[in-house]
């Protein structure tokens, strides 16, 4: 199952940062896919030890632990990998609207006023 060393674009496929291998291809075509700070092609090979940068909605980076060249499981996925991209930032909480009763009818020019000043208008 495990050699000593993949396709970089089966290995991307494998550990499951994309979800169909050519997917992963395209990314290496795009330019998305970077193997030891060289941009990789998608037949490029990686060994233990090498690290793999992609580019994309979510950035990563990733170090090769198990070159695989067939899908696994989650778990022997993230076992086959180091992950070294940081968290995602917090999402910011949205401000909380101005309570007005059910019925109260049109709100006054101070309400609107108000309800803009929050949204940050």
């Amino acid at each position: 199952m495990a050699s000593d060393s993949a396709r970089v674009d089966a290995w991307l496929w494998a550990v499951r940062v994309f979800t169909t291998r050519s997917a992963a291809t395209a990314a290496c075509r795009a330019g998305h896919v970077r193997v030891n700070g060289e941009r990789a092609k998608a037949a490029q090979r990686v060994a233990p030890g090498d690290a793999v940068v992609v580019r994309g909605a979510r950035a990563r980076d990733l170090v090769v632990k198990v070159p695989l060249e067939k899908r696994v499981g989650a778990a022997v996925a993230a076992e086959a990998m180091l992950d070294l991209t940081p968290p995602p930032p917090p999402k910011e909480e949205a401000a909380a609207p101005i309570a007005r009763d059910r019925g109260s009818g049109r709100p006054t020019k101070r309400d609107r006023r108000d309800l803009e000043r929050l949204r940050g208008r």
